[in-house]
């Protein structure tokens, strides 16, 4: 029995054992199984991180963006650390009170409130600060009212781009809480209730001269482009220092003016239109005389328009005006107290087509025979209102030296009845024709004229209560039916009782407002 055990015991032994060459056969004939986790040579690479910024940009931007917006609404670091116990909330409900237009810049904001309509400049202002400052950027046209913004230097950096500043009202020390409001012409301001004997009331409310000429250099070290400046009672320094600084001003007006200030004129060497404003009844008085004019002549030679409001002076300063401003095209006289003989020197502005004369008391009454008048070639225009023209030689002398005008416009003026009228006559190529506010002129005087004018084309005729329809020839309808343009309203009182037709106001009067 155990000889039995033991060879079986042996036989299980010798079948386990395996010799070396028959595990590599084995080997040999089994297949390779390849394992899941071993990677493939035909497999591609794995992606890098540019591949992923590419391929997420749109995401990545989205990202950015509300990071941007949330660090909008984060103004301080205190605030986030006040905040980090609060609960996360999403940024869409907060977009509408963030100011989105902190991520543009200042010269792209500019852009766009540069083409907003004016109307909403004002309110645009009103938003912030930075819209506050950019809209003063837009600013090119200021009215003064407060001195001390000017001297300051604070007008120059809240507006920095000014080309036109009026500071009238700002030269005034009148007070704000006076109920007087004193106007004239296109100045007007408060004063005090005393006024001085000789009426002068503005004498006592204007500022010094030292102020007027400080303001201005603080004016001109801020605004390098100035174009055009309104002062009164400024000095020669305060112009020189304006005309050191601004070299492209080119438009200015000085009231209070005397022989004295015109010194700094000759410093602005683009200075193209120029108002002197001398004397003014019951305001203030200045007096510009032929120094001055002469002073102005030669001082500034590329002048285009000239306007002499209350200022003296003979035919001495007119003619060296024209002799030295050739570039001169209009030239306006208001209220002139000029001496007799000045509009014989009208002819040396050789190139002058615009002549007005306006609320002047008197025109030329001393000028002698025809045969010292000359005419002006170039001239086109003469525009005659509220003028005294009862002086007959006066309006002859006047009509010879405008005979080669082409429009003539007389607007309230007094004194001008038919003999007068008829020296128009000599413009023989006039072709524009008004006539308002002349209550002694008839429809007689009229048609001499008119029918004298082969080249009339236009013709105005406005409030001459004188001249009738019913008093028209056939000859001057027959005229009437020729010109391009034609306005013919003669008598006021016959319009407004056409135009009340059918109101019965007319026969009820105060009765009928009173039921009203």
């Amino acid at each position: 029995m155990l000889k039995n055990l033991n060879t079986r015991r042996r036989r299980r032994n010798k079948a386990d054992k395996t010799t070396p060459e028959q595990e590599t056969m084995s080997l040999s004939t089994q297949k390779p199984q390849p394992s899941p986790n071993h990677d493939s040579p035909l497999k591609k690479r794995r992606p890098s991180w540019s591949d992923l910024w590419r391929e997420n940009s749109k995401a990545i931007n989205r990202v950015l963006f509300n990071m941007q917006l949330q660090s909008l609404s984060t103004p301080n670091s205190a605030d986030c650390k006040s905040n980090n116990n609060l609960k996360s909330k999403t940024l869409i409900p907060n977009l509408a009170n963030i100011d989105r237009t902190l991520l543009l810049s200042d010269e792209l904001l500019f852009k766009i409130l540069s083409k907003l309509p004016d109307s909403q400049r004002n309110p645009n202002s009103l938003v912030c600060k930075r819209w506050l400052n950019l809209q003063g950027r837009l600013v090119r046209s200021l009215k003064v009212f407060d001195w001390n913004f000017v001297e300051s230097g604070r007008l120059s950096i809240r507006f920095p781009n000014l080309n036109h500043v009026d500071l009238i009202n700002a030269c005034l020390a009148a007070p704000s809480n006076s109920g007087i409001l004193l106007t004239h012409g296109d100045v007007s301001f408060r004063i005090g209730s005393r006024l001085l004997p000789n009426g002068q009331g503005l004498e006592e409310h204007l500022l010094s001269v030292e102020m007027v000429d400080r303001a201005l250099q603080a004016l001109a070290s801020g605004c390098l482009n100035l174009r055009k400046l309104v002062v009164i009672g400024a000095s020669e320094l305060g112009l020189l220092s304006v005309a050191e600084d601004c070299s492209t001003l080119q438009e200015l007006h000085l009231h209070r003016c005397n022989d004295n200030v015109l010194r700094g004129i000759a410093a602005f060497e683009n200075l193209q239109i120029l108002k002197l404003v001398g004397n003014v009844d019951g305001l203030y008085s200045s007096f510009v005389s032929d120094i001055g004019l002469t002073i102005l002549a030669q001082g500034c030679k590329r002048l285009v328009r000239l306007e002499l409001s209350g200022c003296e002076g003979s035919f001495d300063g007119i003619k060296a005006i024209g002799q030295c401003c050739q570039m001169l095209e209009e030239l306006t006289l208001y209220d002139h107290r000029m001496d007799n003989g000045w509009l014989a020197a009208i002819p040396y502005c050789e190139n002058l087509k615009t002549l007005k004369i306006f609320s002047c008391n008197k025109i030329d009454p001393g000028l002698g025979p025809d045969e010292y008048l000359g005419s002006c070639p170039a001239l086109e225009r003469l525009h005659l209102k509220k003028c005294q023209l009862r002086d007959k030689n006066s309006l002859r002398a006047i009509f010879r030296v405008c005979e080669m005008v082409r429009e003539v416009v007389i607007e309230d003026c007094w004194g001008l009845v038919n003999d007068s009228f008829s020296m128009a006559s000599v413009c023989r190529r006039l072709k524009f024709l008004s006539l308002e506010g002349c209550s002694l002129l008839t429809t007689e005087g009229l048609e001499t004229v008119i029918l004298s004018l082969k080249d009339l084309k236009n013709l105005k005729v406005i409030s001459c209560k004188n001249i009738k329809d019913a008093e028209v020839s056939p000859a001057l309808s027959t005229l009437f039916s020729t010109l391009k343009e034609f306005k013919w309203r003669p008598d006021t009182k016959s319009v407004l009782a056409s135009s009340l037709a059918g109101t019965k106001t007319g026969r009820r009067g105060r009765q009928f407002f009173r039921k009203l």
